[in-house]
């Protein structure tokens, strides 16, 4: 099994990871490992998500992370696989909570668990999740253990101040990172560390991942954020601009705020709106030139993460990394045109 040799398109992710698919493949069983209970309705509810499938962004980071100083590809250890388990159970824990805050009622196109089973349940469910997470870490060493709490703790940080700042029109640049570096970057940055920390890399190696996986979660946000208002109903699977819809104004919106439509666009979003006042509000930030400053944000924080990995070997799989980073500012970079 041999890496390939160049990475200059769009077909290269980390999914492109010489063995990545059977280490996928060992995390998809330690998942449903780790989720059994002796209530026979915990482990149906803790599965549900599990099956309905994902990308697995956490856990091929963790991976990938493990092998960034390897010029041929290795299969990952037992370490590394739990590590992966553990940060996507954080994830899938973190998303049983977002739906019951949001009411939502489908994720990854089958009914949440809020939604089949109920609030109470899909609470117990996410908490469950979360402890085996926590129990996962513990047998991985303290400092993984220190690492996933602090994570956690930081996505509950990150997710308050979204709250708090619902359908506020005077929500600030510095208070929207400082909500996404919390519920987006604190975990891929974990998943990144985690594969190096396992792995046993030198500090400068550890310290050089993590930052890529903030930076590239802030990234990954922001041009989320963006899809939300400039991608169709049909390419995002959902009506576009559900961001305004829940009163939560992400940062091509704030940006509107401030220019010329700014005015028209507050008397909107001052209060909770409808969905024809919302497609009036998406008119509004679509032309405003918000649009192409938050693309050049985005853009900025892709050749940051690119760029932390500079003093690393320039294996392959540091290149794949980078390309991921490409990848996702080509999701965007269009609408510039």
């Amino acid at each position: 099994m041999s890496y390939p040799r160049h990475v200059d398109d769009d077909s290269y992710t980390l999914l492109t990871l010489p063995g990545i698919k059977s280490a996928l493949e060992r995390v998809e069983e330690e998942l449903r490992i780790a989720v059994k209970a002796e209530e026979p309705l915990l482990t149906k509810l803790s599965r549900h998500l599990i099956d309905a499938g994902g990308k697995r962004i956490r856990p091929s980071l963790a991976i990938a992370s493990s092998q960034i100083l390897e010029d041929k590809p290795v299969a990952p250890s037992r370490e590394v696989i739990l590590g992966g388990v553990a940060v996507e159970l954080v994830h899938q824990g973190s998303l049983y909570h977002d739906d019951v805050m949001d009411g939502a009622k489908t994720r990854r196109n089958v009914k949440s668990v809020n939604e089949e089973w109920g609030n109470h349940e899909a609470i117990l469910g996410g908490d469950y999740l979360l402890a085996r997470a926590s129990e996962i870490a513990a047998g991985l060493g303290a400092e993984v253990a220190g690492l996933l709490a602090s994570t956690i703790a930081a996505l509950c940080e990150g997710q308050i101040r979204e709250v708090n700042s619902a359908y506020d029109i005077t929500r600030t640049e510095d208070a929207y990172m400082s909500s996404i570096s919390g519920k987006t970057g604190a975990l891929l940055s974990a998943s990144a560390k985690v594969g190096a920390i396992v792995s046993e890399y030198p500090e400068e190696v550890v310290k050089a991942v993590t930052k890529f996986g903030n930076l590239y979660g802030i990234a990954f946000q922001i041009v989320d954020d963006l899809l939300d208002v400039m991608a169709s109903e049909k390419e995002l699977g959902k009506p576009s601009g559900n961001d305004m819809l829940e009163g939560v104004y992400t940062l091509p919106v704030i940006r509107a705020l401030k220019g010329p439509n700014g005015e028209a666009l507050k008397d909107l979003l001052s209060n909770p709106i409808s969905s024809d006042k919302r497609d009036e509000a998406l008119i509004l930030v679509r032309s405003d030139e918000a649009i192409i400053s938050t693309i050049e944000t985005a853009l900025g924080f892709t050749h940051e993460a690119q760029q932390s990995l500079k003093n690393l070997p320039n294996n392959p799989t540091a290149e794949i990394l980078k390309s991921t980073c490409t990848i996702l500012a080509n999701q965007v970079n269009h609408f510039k045109k």
